[in-house]
């Protein structure tokens, strides 16, 4: 069932790959592409470049770049040489780089011509950041950067160290933030690779013979997992957005090239709108979409897949997990709704948060979870480290149930859960129920205070184009599907809802714009 022969270092899967099928598109973007011979080749000089410039196993070096080929050649390169990649976000904030830097003690970062003036003021603020290695997109000058076409060309003076230990950290992935400052998440090649033999390929399908479309931003676990990691391993092929577009994807599923389409909720959202006026059959060559990074409605779901006539298979991963901890599956039925079940070789229990004993059969609990894809640590975090794994069990800190046949159901965030006069609420249950309103594209529900209850569900709702969203019809809608103590106490229209890239909502954004009590 696991694919054992997917787990090896990044520098034996490409050498593999360029044995087998040199001349195949490895990764293309708008602008560029790689078969798995050149990858070999570019990476390998790369990674050479980098070890010339002082980059010792073991130091980390930024990739603060858009999605793109860049992207890909430049994490392959950093792990070939036994350096620790540290994604971050093309439009982080300067603070947020800034952190991210000195968090992880980046020596070396692959950059943009655009982002150069950023960069150089964080370098001037942590000295240890030697080397700066420039994509040129815009035609700036890049001063005294490194010209990466050049390095990514030209032999280096030390060939790639290529470590085949993969069990020390190759990655720093930082959470997304939501609830407060991010955490670096020490992640190795063999958790990243086991995600990839336990859940892509054994349960998704995926193989040589998929071309992947990947709108998802790679600086996530979820697409450095799948849309890096599991393409290489595999030997597929790869089109990567650099942002997700509702039209172009559409645009590009109409071709016929692609099979798979990995996404969050959101986005299967907006090209369901998109496909209601579209005929049966608009889709030739897609055999599967995969949702992850944020709870999926059951509704969203049924009518994409009656849309599409494609299975819609949602899953549930984290960033402390490599991702991927639940998936359904392709066949043996499913229960709409669920995140599916765990992966092979997974332990996951159930657990009263307050006795830390499991919970009774269907009793909703905090989800724990043991196996080979869990993280090392938070980087240079040893207190939260130890609260979150405990006797080797990581604590997620989301609410979940089980059904009797095993299929999980997550409900909420432990620290999301609303506590109306006593009573607990899930946002998620919430806003499956907002959204299945017809004038509502997407929502939001969140707590606000209140002087006697302690705080009450607020909901935040986009409208759908050309429609009004009417209070007390949607709170008459709601009343149908919820208890009263659950129904929103107040309604704001807003034209978006906040979300990291892999699709969770920031509350405490939304929190943060409610009125003043």
């Amino acid at each position: 069932m696991i694919h054992t022969d997917l787990i090896a270092s990044v520098g034996t899967l490409i050498r593999r790959h360029a044995d087998a099928r040199s001349g195949k598109l490895a990764y293309r973007d708008g602008r560029s592409a790689v078969t798995y011979g050149e990858l070999a080749i570019s990476t390998a000089n790369l990674a050479g470049h980098l070890q010339d410039a002082g980059i010792a196993p073991g130091d980390s070096v930024a990739i603060y770049l858009p999605n793109s080929v860049e992207w890909v050649e430049s994490c392959f390169a950093i792990v070939r040489a036994g350096a620790v990649a540290v994604p971050i976000s093309h439009d982080a904030t300067p603070a947020e780089v800034a952190y991210r830097i000195e968090d992880a003690g980046c020596k070396a970062i692959f950059t943009t011509d655009e982002r150069l003036a950023l960069v150089e003021a964080a370098r001037a603020e942590h000295p240890q950041l030697r080397t700066v290695i420039a994509v040129e997109r815009t035609g700036a000058p890049i001063g005294a950067a490194l010209r990466y076409a050049d390095l990514r060309s030209s032999a280096a003076g030390s060939a790639p160290r290529d470590p085949e230990q993969i069990d020390q950290p190759s990655f720093i992935v930082y959470t997304s933030g939501t609830t407060g400052r991010a955490k670096g998440v020490l992640l190795s090649q063999r958790s990243m690779l086991w995600v990839v033999a336990a859940c892509w390929a054994p349960i998704a399908g995926l193989n040589e013979n998929d071309h992947v479309l990947s709108p998802l931003p790679l600086f996530h676990s979820y697409a450095l997992n799948l849309s890096v990691l599991g393409i290489l391993a595999v030997g597929a092929s790869e089109t990567i957005q650099e942002k997700f577009s509702t039209s172009e994807t559409m645009a590009q599923l109409k071709s016929g090239q692609f099979t798979v389409l990995p996404g969050v909720p959101t986005m299967f959202h907006y090209l369901l709108e998109a496909a209601r006026a579209e005929p049966e059959g608009s889709f030739p060559g897609l055999r599967l979409c995969l949702s992850a990074g944020a709870i999926m409605p059951a509704q969203i779901n049924q009518e994409f897949e009656r849309r599409f006539g494609v299975m819609l298979l949602d899953g549930y991963g984290i960033t402390e997990t490599s991702t991927m901890v639940t998936l359904n599956w392709t066949h043996g039925g499913r229960v709409m709704g669920s995140c599916g079940l765990p992966l092979p070789g997974l332990a996951t229990r159930i657990i009263d948060p307050a006795t830390g004993l499991d919970a009774a059969s269907g009793a909703e609990g905090e989800l724990i979870v043991r196996g080979p894809n869990l993280m090392q640590g938070y980087h240079r975090k040893p207190e939260e480290t130890a609260s979150a794994l405990r006797n080797g069990w990581y604590h997620t800190g989301d609410l979940a149930r089980s059904n009797p046949d095993g299929f999980l159901t997550i409900t909420g965030r432990l620290k999301e859960i609303i506590i109306r006069g006593g009573q607990n609420i899930a946002p998620s249950e919430v806003e499956e129920a907002v959204c299945s309103f017809p004038a509502v594209l997407d929502c939001a529900v969140v707590g606000a205070p209140h002087s006697h209850l302690g705080e009450v569900p607020v909901a935040f709702v986009v409208a759908r184009p050309g429609m009004a969203v009417a209070q007390d019809e949607l709170l008459q809608h709601c009343r149908q599907q919820l208890s009263s103590y659950k129904l929103p106490a107040a309604v704001h229209v807003v034209t978006e809802i906040p979300r990291t890239g892999s699709g969770k909502i920031i509350r405490y954004k939304l929190k943060e714009s409610l009125p003043a009590q």
